[in-house]
């Protein structure tokens, strides 16, 4: 049945948590009150990407892109829209605040990316194995079936380039390869879908808007390597995603692409669901597979590879969410298309979750290649509130702090470690001059602090060492000879963790140290926190020629540490004061400074 209109509304977590499940239920009403059900086709897709403008609601074929849609909006976009072909101009979105725009590609954020990973989410129904197929799903796995040897499969995976997209960048086809080469009846194939890093959704996202993707990947390695069953190993607090995937597995088997004999071919594959409670040193391959036999998850020491021996002893190939959802569309348009895309040593696109002090927020999905700047600029919009760019911490917790003089770095394997941070699995937070390096720090310390399994030496006291010692600072009791300990300890960390976790936990730290000495010094020699965010180091101070003595601040203050009469200059007790900020964020007149 042929619809004159489609409604494409977003239904990742992030706009469900704003109602889009409510916009949903009311477009369908709005269109049974108006008389254009049967005219009208809605459609509740993955994540959008635009997660700063979300809930969003797409109509096609205008190509219109509403955004910050409330569920009160349906009934105007259905009368307007659809019954009297106006668009809602309020709804467009609006970056200037002079210029709307109703078509996505018109809108800066999509302009410079180039969506593969991605390139369902936000266009098909993902509870709908069919809508998946009308968008050449399954047609690789086809092909890999019945047209393509598993010799050429890894050829065409090794002509790809493509490489691991959890953060180590191994070669895809290498580790395929590696299991496929094991002479054993039983082998294994997961999907590492425990994704922790904080700021971080790039594999929710995929599996909530696109879960056949991993599910034909998987079998297509399945068929290659000679295994029988795969594992997808999930955060059980991602349950928009295990819905999703639990759906798109039932479907597939009914359709006979997954399970017993697939599509007639003989070959047996099957995948189960385990889910993680949250560890984020089970993002460790090694440790993961432990969990999934049900053991407490904690990395094992390497070689032999999982590759060889992996889950139950047996070979294992074990890969993240992206890397998956980019093997159907290798084998479906072909390696030499793909190798096009990206740099020299990597090819491709890579997902980023764009977070923090950024106009734009949301996932972004680039070629390799494209610069610091380009996506935080051209794709986010720049800094929020006009304020300055301070820094970007890419890859997460184990990633590095990089400045404005790195902006113009290239995104790929290389060239961010030669900067001195990393790739990672994707997550990318940005900064502004309000923040505080050292404070920033603190935090993704105490966070791989809290998620070391501390089943060796340096990880588990390296990281508590370093974590002190950073207390001592932003409380100001720090030494400048701490300094050099921090780099010290941090040095042995890299060199004798055991995992990727106590390896890259001092990275923070030691490219902040780089960047941001002064910052240190700040806090150390001069007792002061330049960017006013370590309460320890600051004072607030009413200043006598701006004080209206509106009693604000005052009646403001939770413990009365503001005295003074209506309309005279007011004064903080700096015993009683506790830095809470109160008094600075609700004066009007400008009259209280951080010093």
């Amino acid at each position: 049945m042929a619809f004159r209109n489609y409604i494409l509304v977003c239904g990742g977590t992030a706009c469900e948590s704003v109602k889009s499940q409510q916009i949903y239920q009311n477009l369908i009403a709005a269109c049974k009150e108006h008389g254009v059900a049967d005219e009208v086709q809605i459609v509740m897709t993955g994540c959008f990407g635009f997660c700063e403008q979300g809930p969003i609601v797409k109509i096609l074929p205008e190509d219109a892109f509403y955004v910050k849609v409330k569920p009160e909006d349906a009934d105007e976009i259905i009368r307007e829209h659809i019954v009297k072909g106006r668009q809602v101009e309020r709804l467009l979105y609006d970056k200037s605040g002079s210029t709307r725009h109703a078509r996505v590609e018109d809108i800066q954020f999509y302009q410079k990316q180039f969506r593969i990973v991605l390139r369902n989410c936000g266009f098909i129904n993902p509870e709908s194995i069919d809508e998946y197929i009308a968008r050449e799903g399954y047609q690789a796995l086809e092909r890999a079936l019945f047209e393509m040897t598993s010799d050429e499969i890894i050829e065409e995976l090794k002509s790809s380039g493509l490489r691991g997209r959890g953060g180590a960048g191994f070669p895809t086809w290498m580790k395929w390869n590696f299991t496929r080469q094991v002479k054993n009846d039983i082998k294994y194939v997961v999907c590492n879908a425990d994704e922790g890093d904080p700021g971080a959704y790039m594999d929710r996202s995929t599996l909530e808007g696109d879960p056949h993707s991993v599910l034909e990947a998987m079998t297509i390695c399945g068929k290659t390597v000679g295994a029988n069953k795969g594992y997808i190993y999930i955060r059980a607090e991602y349950p928009l995603a295990i819905s999703r995937l639990e759906i798109a597995m039932a479907q597939a088997r009914e359709y006979g692409l997954l399970g017993n004999n697939i599509l007639g071919s003989g070959f047996d594959f099957d995948i189960e669901i385990r889910l993680g409670a949250g560890a984020f040193v089970c993002g460790e391959e090694t440790a993961l597979l432990q969990s999934i036999e049900g053991k407490r998850g904690m990395p094992q020491p390497r070689p032999p590879f999982p590759a060889v021996k992996g889950l139950w002893g047996q070979p294992t190939v074990i890969s993240n969410v992206e890397t998956w959802a980019n093997v159907p569309v290798i084998i479906t348009r072909g390696a030499s298309w793909f190798n096009k895309i990206g740099t020299a040593d990597s090819k491709g696109t890579k997902v980023f979750a764009l977070t923090g002090k950024i106009r734009n927020s949301g996932l972004v999905e680039v070629p390799m290649g494209t610069t610091l700047r380009e996506i935080i600029f051209d794709i986010g919009g720049g800094i929020a509130n006009d304020k300055k760019f301070k820094a970007v911490q890419t890859g997460g917790p184990s990633g590095g702090v990089l400045t404005e003089e790195y902006l113009d770095t290239p995104i790929d394997f290389g060239s961010l470690v030669k900067a001195g941070s990393m790739m990672g699995s994707g997550g990318m937070i940005v900064m502004d001059e309000d923040d505080c390096i050292v404070d920033v720090v603190k935090f993704y310390l105490d966070f791989s602090v809290d998620e070391s399994c501390g089943k060796c030496a340096p990880c588990r006291i390296g990281g508590k060492s370093l974590a002190r010692i950073l207390e001592k600072i932003t409380k100001g009791n720090g030494t400048v000879e701490d300094i050099d300990t921090m780099r010290t300890i941090g040095e042995a960390m890299k060199k004798g963790s055991l995992c990727a976790l106590g390896q890259t936990t001092p990275n923070p730290i030691l490219s902040s140290l780089d960047h941001f000495h002064d910052e240190y010094l700040a806090h150390i020699v001069d007792k002061k926190c330049p960017a006013g965010k370590c309460k320890d180091l600051i004072s607030y101070w009413i200043l006598e020629d701006k004080c209206t003595g509106c009693t604000a601040c005052a009646r403001k203050c939770p413990v009365n540490a503001i005295s003074g009469a209506r309309k005279e200059v007011h004064v903080i007790d700096q015993n009683a004061c506790i830095q809470c900020g109160a008094c600075y964020e609700t004066c009007r007149f400008d009259a209280i400074e951080i010093r």
